[in-house]
């Protein structure tokens, strides 16, 4: 069931792929993708070009796909081991989800998190949480 599953999400990408983003098979393993991900133009991301990994499970789609980033990114829904922190990709889990839903979903997410982020202040950006401070200072609050 899975790969016939998986065989059709990729023949529905191929038929209509999604903007600013790409995925597919990596050689003739079915079950491990490689996608490509745009950075949104109106975020911090843009110009950036993000490697994503994508595994299914063997009982895809009624368990979620491992998906994490290869390129290093600066992000509160991605870990430092590039794994995605997404309820979708977990507890929230549907088998009606297809590839093509999941990237829209993270590529609005990353937008929405972004300007959260932005509107917050420095501070909350985890790549400026040391900045300003100095070794053996404590910091002000």
């Amino acid at each position: 069931m899975a790969s016939k599953r998986i065989l059709k999400e990729l023949k529905d990408l191929q038929k209509d792929p999604p903007t600013s983003c790409s995925a597919g098979p990596v050689a003739e393993d079915m079950f491990h993708w490689q996608a490509t991900i745009m950075g949104p133009p109106d975020s911090p991301y843009s110009g950036g070009v993000f490697l994503v990994t994508i595994h299914f499970p063997p009982d895809y789609p009624f368990k979620p796909p491992k998906v994490a980033f290869r390129t290093k990114v600066f992000h509160p829904n991605i870990n430092s081991n590039g794994s995605i922190c997404l309820d979708i990709l977990k507890e929230q889990w549907s088998p009606a989800l297809t590839i093509s839903k999941r990237s829209l979903t993270c590529t609005k997410q990353t937008r929405t998190s972004t300007r959260r982020l932005l509107e917050a202040g420095p501070r909350s950006m985890p790549w400026a949480k040391n900045q300003g401070r100095k070794k053996g200072r404590k910091r002000s609050v």
